[in-house]
């Protein structure tokens, strides 16, 4: 275990630190107890991860709100921000889909991380992300406020979970989109996946194959479809429980105030850091740490509450 090798090698540096004094070692033991210490958080973390898909790698869409080009700018950010917490993590991240706005931005775009609890992590992020600044696109120099939307989505292991009749799909290909000149896509190679039962549209460009772009799609797809197949059980186990049900802490899980002061706020659970910056970069864990103790909370209160 990664924690007991820490520890291991930390007391041992301790030991030449003290018997020779030497300042490397000393420098080197600092540097792994800090490790140690992200080690047992991530240990922590994982303790309250009791999803059945909660290990699972994760699909993210980011689709921007109401406001034009500030409200795509604000996508952009966003997905800025999971790029870099996915480095911060150790995860990989991978672009299926992008739709550029048209003069700064992006109206949508698709990513999957990879990494263990992924998914687990990732879940605590779904929901309307709030932003408040002066706008760089206003000339005037006024403040707006941006929505953009956060989507995420187990990457099923095990694609037997849901069964799809071929015959409930329609599946159009097209060209790529590009920045153009040479790096414009010649071939039919973007997938575009149409469930006709429900509706459920699902597209894939950014793979190099019209094969590969099918696949990425048909999980994509197969995800939204196990979406949909749980929240119509969470509807019926509702209507049984009338007001008992579940918790909802609404659509606008968090607001990213830039101006007139500096404050991200976690609507749900009350977290608050003043450290815009730093979240920006991807330092979001300690929102979706207490957003994964509250969830713990409520389901131990609904295990120990009398029936």
């Amino acid at each position: 275990m990664e924690a007991e090798r820490l520890a291991e090698d930390i007391g041992v540096l301790i030991e030449l630190a003290d018997e020779t004094g030497d300042e490397g070692a000393e420098r080197e033991a600092r540097e792994g107890v800090k490790r140690l210490a992200e080690v047992v958080e991530q240990m922590e973390l994982g303790f309250l991860l009791t999803g059945p898909f909660d290990s699972h790698d994760a699909i993210v869409a980011i689709h921007a709100g109401a406001g034009g080009t500030e409200a795509m700018d604000w996508a952009e950010m966003l997905f800025r921000l999971y790029s870099h917490y996915a480095d911060h993590q150790g995860f990989k991240l991978e672009l299926l889909d992008s739709l550029p706005g048209e003069e700064a931005g992006l109206k949508n775009v698709t990513f999957q991380v990879t990494g263990k609890n992924a998914y687990g992590f990732l879940r605590a992020e779904k929901g309307v992300h709030r932003l408040v600044r002066m706008s760089p696109f206003d000339a005037s120099g006024r403040r707006h406020t941006s929505f953009a939307s956060l989507d995420v989505l187990p990457v099923l292991e095990d694609e037997g979970e849901i069964e799809v009749d071929p015959e409930d799909l329609r599946i159009d290909t097209y060209r790529s989109g590009g920045a153009g000149g040479q790096h414009v896509n010649k071939t039919e190679s973007a997938v575009r996946i149409t469930h006709i039962p429900t509706g459920i549209v699902v597209t894939c460009q950014n793979e190099r194959s019209q094969h590969a772009n099918r696949d990425t799609a048909m999980k994509i797809l197969m995800a939204r479809l196990l979406e949909m197949k749980e929240e119509e059980q969470r509807q019926q186990i509702g209507a049984l429980r009338g007001n008992q049900g579940e918790i909802a802490f609404g659509s606008q899980i968090r607001s990213y105030i830039f101006q007139p002061y500096q404050m991200v706020k976690d609507h749900r659970t009350g977290v608050e850091s003043s450290d815009v910056g730093g979240v920006m970069d991807g330092a979001i864990q300690p929102f979706i740490r207490a957003y994964l103790e509250a969830e713990a909370e409520r389901r131990l209160g609904k295990d120990v509450a009398p029936s």
